[in-house]
């Protein structure tokens, strides 16, 4: 659409993010944010304020820019904005890509209490296909260039030696067009200043992009679990839960685990059938609930 010019002041400039993507949201039409610093997203997060929904936030970036203090740049704590902001509309954040020796633990334990998930490079780098349920899961995505090692991607403030590979942030670009709930994407961080003389780092987002949309063609409208394009499988518990409802695709060979919500939270509906992977199925066959079951079954309480 164009460039959307600043605000008077930072207030303003979000104000007139979260305007257009409410927008363009509202018309279904998904908006592609390209930044601009990482507190950006805020604006973008905002956009959801008035849609009367419950949302999932990926967040990928080196950081976790969760600090409180008034001491520290904007980008250093937006996320914890994020989680403060009131009206509360988030059910659920994720992080990926984190590197520990960046960040403070006490914030990952404060992320674990809100049985929120975050998931360090290694982590991520190791089995990077157990990481599509969860890219899976978003309504919105914000992408830190940071997240990036700085030789293939120099072109911003806080580049770091290690970190994703330019192939591994298009392999999560790529998911996240395939993911039907995803209706916003930001990029942040990228600063054309302090890009190299061959702009290895726009081409490297433009190649995400690509990506992007790429998977957003391919998008297959696997929302409805009742049709023949689905087989549920029904798996016996030793315990509570009794059984654990799963969803397979027969279309992309995508699963899904059911978790009941609790009679009276209907706002908890469109949460309730999450995106999960094979291994979580295997895990209940075991007699064992999965994570993802356990995580999400928390919040839903």
């Amino acid at each position: 659409m164009g460039t959307l010019r600043n605000g008077i002041d930072h207030g303003e400039t979000l104000g007139r993010i979260k305007e257009v993507c409410q927008n363009l949201i509202e018309n279904n039409v998904l908006p592609l944010i390209i930044g601009g610093s990482h507190d950006l997203d805020y604006g973008q997060y905002q956009a959801y304020e008035d849609l009367d929904k419950l949302i999932s936030l990926l967040n990928v970036d080196a950081f976790l820019d969760m600090e409180d203090s008034s001491a520290v740049s904007a980008s250093q704590q937006h996320i914890h904005k994020i989680l403060l902001h009131e009206p509360n509309y988030l059910f659920n954040y994720s992080h990926l890509a984190y590197q520990s020796y960046l960040i403070d633990p006490n914030a990952i334990a404060i992320l674990e209490k809100l049985y929120f998930e975050a998931y360090r490079i290694g982590h991520l780098r190791a089995n990077i296909q157990e990481m599509e349920p969860i890219i899976r899961n978003a309504d919105m995505l914000s992408f830190d260039v940071t997240a990036i090692k700085s030789s293939d991607a120099p072109g911003n403030a806080n580049a770091q030696p290690f970190g994703l590979t330019g192939e591994e942030a298009c392999q999560i670009c790529w998911y996240a067009g395939l993911n039907e709930k995803l209706s916003s994407v930001g990029f942040y961080e990228y600063n054309p200043l302090l890009d190299d003389d061959n702009k290895k780092t726009a081409a490297v987002i433009a190649t995400m992009i690509w990506y992007f949309v790429e998977g957003f063609y391919h998008r297959k409208n696997e929302q409805n679990f009742k049709n023949n394009d689905y087989l549920k499988f029904v798996v016996s518990m030793p315990s509570e839960p009794e059984v654990l409802h799963f969803y397979k695709s027969k279309i992309s060979e995508k699963w899904w685990m059911e978790v009941p919500y609790p009679q009276g939270k209907e706002k908890y509906s469109r949460n309730c059938i999450i995106p999960c992977s094979y291994t979580d199925y295997q895990t209940a066959t075991k007699g064992e609930l999965p994570e993802r079951y356990i995580t999400t079954h928390a919040k839903l309480i």
